[in-house]
């Protein structure tokens, strides 16, 4: 009987701090929307990204994570400059390659009568 007394207590307790919380928090509008955090350093503009900026990077964490703009922001960022690189590269080889292709040319060329070599 003692335990029955003090459920039905508890029990009144809990609905009474539940009713008090709904009618005392209904003044006024909800809890109101925290500012988003934006990325704090994010990747410079002026230059292209180094391997210290992708190390230093930190993206603000969310409610479910990360924030899903700035990974992509950045993530967009270092694709295009990896993009960039990558033909860069591709040209300078290509450009290589026909420089010692052309050199072994001249190299295997006679020379013609007359010219000294």
């Amino acid at each position: 009987m003692v335990m029955f007394l003090f459920l039905v207590i508890a029990l009144a307790v809990v609905v009474a701090a539940v009713t008090l919380a709904v009618v005392g928090g209904g003044e006024g509008s909800p809890l109101p929307e925290a500012a988003p955090q934006r990325l704090h350093d994010p990747l410079p503009a002026d230059r292209p990204v180094g391997h210290a900026d992708v190390e230093s990077l930190r993206f603000p964490v969310a409610v479910r994570g990360y924030r899903m703009a700035d990974v992509d922001d950045a993530l967009g960022r270092v694709a295009a400059e990896l993009a960039e690189r990558d033909a860069r590269i591709a040209d300078l080889e290509s450009a290589l390659a026909g420089a010692q292709i052309s050199g072994h040319v001249r190299l295997d060329k006679p020379a013609h009568p007359g010219e000294q070599s």
